[in-house]
């Protein structure tokens, strides 16, 4: 409906929560067994360091390190340095019980997205959540509520990454951006600060779109906080139909997806879509059934063949440098319903290897 919509040039407030049909989620990893006995002694680690059952996070923190990608992507982004992985992510576990990112009440950030200076809509041509940010519409003073309403969009990217897809694409306009609208480089910072160390192999691809010249210096006040890797993933004014799909691209950007903001309607959905409870917990998605499931993936006649095997961290697809760490390649999985293949809010979240491995 969304794609019939934008051919004829009409505008919709339908927003993207899929892939295109036959997306390949890309890059997809596979571990040595050596790797795999560091990331499972890394479970085990965290496991002692948990929460205990009567402590009220128990649930999300359980959550989180449940999720299939959590060991992996600490292993990954210390370059498998076992001791570092151990540091960073107890670091993430104590942030996460002080912030608790994935309990933000949504009226507690509503109002910060009342312009639609951040937007989560749609997916690149390898199955990451595009996430637009828009400073020129900038509508409150800095406050640490901008810092939580950033991150809870980042939970709400993660809510929307399909099965296998591990990280997300964070696109910045800074079409009608001011001085005053821009955020300060202390801002800027800190907010690097949490991606970096507590979303670390998070940021897939970071574009940034019609920068003025009178801006360069803000990219060079951070430049110092931005580690090499983050670095490598930034594009400036790159050709977007070359990484997304016309139909999954904002009109805006060239696209011919013409999304028309409408504040109310597209915080209901993302909620929604997202499961997301009005004190910031889950809503259980249980009542899906495998039928229904089933269906969805039939539908939608996603493609498994299309892609070649992911990349090293040494080389580069669609100008883009892959994560960080010694991986062995292995062909890209092809990308499932968004809402099917995605595990539900209360669901404990396994990979599962070609070879049979589960980690």
């Amino acid at each position: 409906m969304v794609k019939a919509e934008a051919e004829k040039g009409a505008t919709t407030q339908t927003v993207l929560t899929s892939p295109e049909p036959g997306t390949v989620i890309h890059p997809v990893y596979s571990y040595t067994d050596e790797q795999q006995k560091m990331i499972e002694d890394l479970r085990k680690f965290t496991s002692t360091i948990a929460l205990p059952p009567s402590d009220p996070y128990y649930p999300s923190e359980q959550r989180w390190l449940s999720r299939a990608d959590t060991h992996p992507r600490y292993m990954r982004a210390t370059k498998w340095n076992y001791a570092d992985s151990e540091k960073r992510i107890k670091a993430t576990m104590e942030w996460r019980r002080d912030f608790q990112p994935d309990l933000i009440p949504p009226d507690e950030v509503k109002i910060e997205s009342e312009t639609g200076k951040i937007i989560l809509n749609g997916f690149d041509k390898d199955g990451r959540p595009i996430l637009y940010m828009r400073p020129g519409r900038e509508n409150t003073e800095r406050s640490p509520r901008q810092v939580r309403h950033l991150v809870w969009w980042l939970e709400r990217a993660k809510d929307l990454q399909p099965a296998g897809q591990e990280s997300i694409v964070i696109l910045v306009d800074y079409k009608s951006c001011t001085l005053r609208t821009n955020p300060s480089v202390s801002v800027a910072s800190k907010v690097l600060h949490i991606l970096q160390d507590h979303y670390p192999e998070t940021l897939g691809r970071a574009l940034i779109t019609n920068l003025p010249f009178i801006l360069n210096f803000f990219y060079k006040g951070i430049s110092p906080f931005l580690d090499p890797v983050t670095r490598d993933k930034m594009r400036f004014n790159p050709n977007l139909l070359d990484l997304i799909d016309a139909n999954q691209l904002d009109a805006d950007f060239g696209g011919s997806y013409n999304f028309e903001f409408e504040p109310h309607s597209y915080w209901d959905q993302i909620v929604k879509a997202c499961g997301i409870a009005p004190d910031g917990s889950r809503v259980s998605t249980s009542t899906n059934t495998d039928s229904d499931l089933s269906a969805s993936l039939q539908a939608l006649n996603f493609d498994t063949s299309s892609r070649e095997p992911c990349l090293s961290s040494n080389s580069s697809d669609s100008g883009v440098e892959s994560d960080s760490g010694p991986v062995t390649p292995t062909t890209p999985r092809s990308v499932k319903n968004s809402m099917s293949g995605r595990k539900g809010p209360n669901e404990v979240e396994t990979d599962i290897l070609e070879d049979g491995t589960t980690i």
